[in-house]
């Protein structure tokens, strides 16, 4: 009988813990307008999971955003990239809201931020951190105004929930948003791999693309396949909520082989320091080449997501010849739409099959060990651990290009490449820079060190790398306003810059030789100042702004201006 109790007691404890798990009720909607989102929480981006949801603002900037409920404003940051202007709001319940890409601040909010930047003479101010109950906030208080701050994105705001002790993400659905989805997940790609190295799909040994066709809504089946050994699969999958044509990212996908499962994993949460692994649950290498984002349902070794639950054997299947398999993805967004795609296996062992041709031309590469490479006065070195495997590298230098293999390979830390540049005039030292070079039309700025006759930077993608010269100075252009003009009539003095090489580092405009606070819009090229800003002495005055790029060409402009 006790016994019996125990376990009564012990099922409705676990019950209502699932059930307070998250505050259902305890977050508004931070807008007040129908939620649509552009984008779902845990997302597939460019090396890291989408840690919030997106929510549309009907295209434009300056809707308000309100505090989802009471608490204080923690941290405040001002940056030209990442989540631009962002507030976050720490909550007595044990949770801390975030809000990204925001115009401007609310009130109070807003003067606070600006005083701060002023005393810094920097539109970017760093991650600033009030004193608790400094800036409280009360639930549906105005914070902000929704904005397309933090680099070349379209308006939006930007939505995380985060548990305030460990900092980790959680899915802001789980706490009641509704967000109107009756639409099911689409599966548009299924990858085959096989994965020992007496392992084949279809006589092949290496991944393949295996054809699959649409029965309705919700089913899928691909071509019957024979296999031996060891497999795994992939699939291409997107969700669509509403009537927005987003391509969003699904909740979770499992993986059943004749019944029983295999694989499972949802974007419940996760932490910051495990998003890189979204490399590792990817094909990397096929999403480099086609820009397709293929989901595996297996799990790589290195693999250290915390999304996985109960995986067999990591999700690999073994199969046995003369043995028939049913194998089944089933793909669920978080309103629990679901779609299934069948996969028909025959276990038939081929001793003809073809076998997987490793290239063993290149540099030996031991993960776990340091590696050093030197040619043509070029040095890459690789810390312990920068490989999540084994792998043969291909090192070349040809015209003063350097190739480190092909950007197809996730790294886990960062490689050092290394210049000579004592063939460089000593005039022209200060004007190089090394730039990664895999697009030549578009080649990518990296942070470069100098020290005496070297020169050196660090990256975590590999591809081709050059020394590049930068004698141009920035461009500024197209003010708002002609020297000599009266201005009274405006709110806003513009101007905008660019620099088409190494790229613009910094700015600072001048109204009377007294620094001015202009925001920097990344995607219009434009700095804006707000003449409420400061009350002007005086009806002339001398505008000056001096801008300058990542090696140290500097341009100044200067105008005249009359206001009243």
């Amino acid at each position: 009988m006790k016994r019996n109790i125990f376990f009564l007691l012990l099922v409705l404890s676990y019950f209502t813990h699932a059930q307070k798990k998250y505050p259902k009720n305890y977050f508004r909607s931070p807008l007040d307008i129908p939620i649509v989102l552009s984008g779902t929480f845990g997302e597939l981006r460019n090396d890291h999971f989408h840690a919030g949801m997106d929510l549309k603002t009907q295209r434009r900037n300056g809707l308000k955003v309100y505090a989802t409920a009471d608490g204080y404003v923690s941290k405040i940051k001002v940056a030209l990239w990442g989540y631009g202007k962002v507030i976050y709001i720490t909550h007595p319940n044990g949770y801390t809201t975030v809000y990204a890409h925001l115009s401007k601040f609310g009130k109070g909010i807003q003067e606070y931020i600006k005083s701060i930047q002023y005393e810094k003479e920097s539109y970017e101010t760093g991650s600033i951190f009030p004193k608790e109950g400094e800036i409280p906030v009360k639930k549906g208080q105005v914070i902000g105004y929704s904005g397309d701050t933090g680099g070349f994105i379209a308006p939006h705001l930007h939505y995380e929930i985060r548990d305030t002790k460990t900092e980790h993400i959680i899915n802001p659905m789980l706490f009641g948003l509704e967000v109107k989805d009756l639409k099911k997940p689409r599966i548009r790609k299924l990858m085959g791999y096989a994965i020992g190295n007496n392992s084949h799909i279809n006589s092949g040994n290496t991944q393949q693309i295996i054809p699959i066709k649409k029965l309705n809504d919700s089913s899928y089946v691909s071509s019957r396949i024979t296999a031996f050994g060891e497999i795994g699969f992939g699939i291409n999958t997107f969700d669509r909520l509403g009537e927005a044509l987003n391509k969003n990212g699904v909740y979770s996908i499992e993986m059943k082989v004749n019944g029983k499962r295999y694989y499972y994993h949802d974007v419940e949460t996760f932490s910051f320091a495990e998003s890189k692994f979204i490399n590792l649950l990817i094909d990397y290498e096929h999403y480099k080449k086609y820009k397709s984002r293929v989901q595996k349902t297996f799990k790589e070794n290195a693999n250290k997501l915390s999304i996985y639950e109960n995986l067999v054997n990591n999700g690999i299947i073994d199969v046995k010849h003369n043995m028939n398999y049913t194998v089944e993805i089933i793909v669920k967004d978080f309103s629990d739409n679901t779609s299934t795609l069948k996969i028909p296996v025959r276990g038939k062992q081929n001793a003809s099959s073809l076998k997987r041709v490793i290239d063993t031309s290149g540099l030996k590469i031991l993960a776990g060990n340091f590696h050093k490479f030197v040619k043509d006065g070029i040095t890459i070195a690789f810390p312990k651990n920068t490989f999540y495997e084994d792998i043969y590298l291909d090192f070349d230098v040809k015209n003063g290009e350097v190739k480190v293999h092909e950007p197809n390979i996730p790294l886990d830390r960062h490689f050092t490449i290394t210049f000579d540049s004592t063939r460089y005039r000593k005039k022209d030292i200060n004007k190089i820079y090394i730039a990664r070079t895999n697009n030549k039309k578009y080649p990518k700025f990296l942070k470069t060190v100098k020290r005496k006759d070297k020169v050196f930077a660090t990256t975590k993608i590999l591809g081709k790398f050059s020394i590049l010269v930068d004698e141009e100075k920035p461009k500024i252009y197209n003010p708002n306003f002609r020297n000599n003009d009266w201005v009274t009539n405006l709110n806003y003095l513009t101007i905008r810059i660019s620099d088409t090489q190494s790229g613009i580092k910094s700015y600072k405009a001048f109204i009377d030789n007294e620094w001015i606070l202009m925001e920097y819009n990344l995607k219009k090229k434009k700095l804006s100042y707000d003449f409420s800003d400061k009350k002007l002495v005086g009806s002339k005055h001398i505008f000056k702004l001096v801008v300058s790029d990542n090696v140290g060409n500097t341009n100044t402009y200067t105008s005249t201006f009359y206001r009243k």
